[in-house]
């Protein structure tokens, strides 16, 4: 089978594609005949050599991928799933058999659900590892309706889901946009829209909510220039580790995905919601395997709205 992998850590040009022996899948496990699998900032802190130290006892090559959509080609003993099923699945690629940018990927049953339906596969595959930090985050915040919900980096796939599933639990959310994102930000939802950027992001939220907001998902990672938007005893949900100190009593919690890989409970429900039109699915771009470098510069050069996605 054909994969997307490294052998050495550096810049884009390390990418290549390797022709590997397909997995076999054992007890409980299926394998996937992938279609579609995304790249995500995850995919560039491997390939730098960021999370070098997580994969020091795995020898290379190894595989990014956190995400993927396809078909069901074979079935372990314990598994309830059928060849020819469509289905997504969360990936963690600190594993010995890599992530998803294969031709063939072997998960865990419990991280498989169907795909959403009338959903292309490129598709498809934009929902895991997103919508399941966002289902997860909002689990942590557990904030009642009515409650207001500050989004950073709303233009992006964390963000957009963030809108979309804090305004279905009943939240008003105000949501940061550049002047060419406000219409995407308030066609995805936002209640109140205020200027993108660190220097005036957090005052202009504290002038549309002079009490500060009862929380904040902060996909822009804005860290603490963020906190003043946030009432005293407020909620801030980080997804990369917090640089700095807390103030007011406000409580700042890391989520990462991998603590949501096996529910699949969430993942079938997010699925559900985009197939019911609930969550929008986007896709930037496509590229062949053998273009891989080339999506990653795209991403590292910023600005991509919705995934890029490796096809196969």
């Amino acid at each position: 089978m054909r994969a997307v992998a490294l052998r050495r850590y550096g810049g884009p040009e390390v990418l290549e594609v390797l022709e590997l022996q397909a997995p076999a899948p054992g007890e409980g496990e299926v394998r996937v005949r992938v279609a579609a699998a995304t790249v995500n900032p995850t995919d560039i802190g491997l390939r730098t050599g960021a999370f070098a130290e997580r994969y020091r006892e795995l020898p290379p090559p190894w595989i990014p991928g956190m995400e993927l959509a396809g078909e069901i080609d074979a079935v372990g003993p314990g598994s309830d799933w059928a060849v020819g099923e469509r289905v997504i699945a969360i990936v963690l690629p600190s594993r010995p058999l890599g992530g998803a940018q294969a031709e063939q990927v072997v998960v865990p049953a419990v991280w498989v659900a169907p795909a959403p339906a009338g959903a292309s596969l490129e598709e498809a595959a934009t929902l895991p590892m997103n919508g399941l930090t966002v289902r997860l985050a909002l689990d942590r915040l557990a904030l009642a309706p009515g409650a207001t919900l500050a989004v950073t980096g709303a233009a992006g796939a964390v963000g957009g889901y963030a809108i979309e599933l804090g305004r279905r639990e009943g939240l008003t959310i105000v949501a940061d946009a550049a002047p060419a994102d406000e219409a995407l930000v308030r066609g995805l939802g936002a209640d109140v829209v205020v200027p993108r950027g660190e220097a005036g992001t957090a005052t202009a939220i504290r002038e549309a909510f002079a009490d500060g907001v009862d929380a904040v998902i902060d996909a822009a990672l804005l860290g603490p220039a963020i906190l003043p938007a946030l009432r005293d005893g407020g909620k801030l949900i980080a997804v990369r580790p917090f640089a700095g100190e807390t103030e007011r009593g406000i409580a700042i919690e890391l989520v990462l995905v991998s603590d949501y890989a096996a529910n699949q409970q969430a993942l079938r429900e997010l699925a559900r919601q985009a197939g019911a039109g609930e969550l929008t699915l986007r896709v930037a771009e496509t590229f062949a395997p053998e273009r891989a470098a080339d999506a990653h510069r795209a991403l590292e050069a910023g600005g991509v709205r919705g995934r890029l996605v490796i096809t196969f």
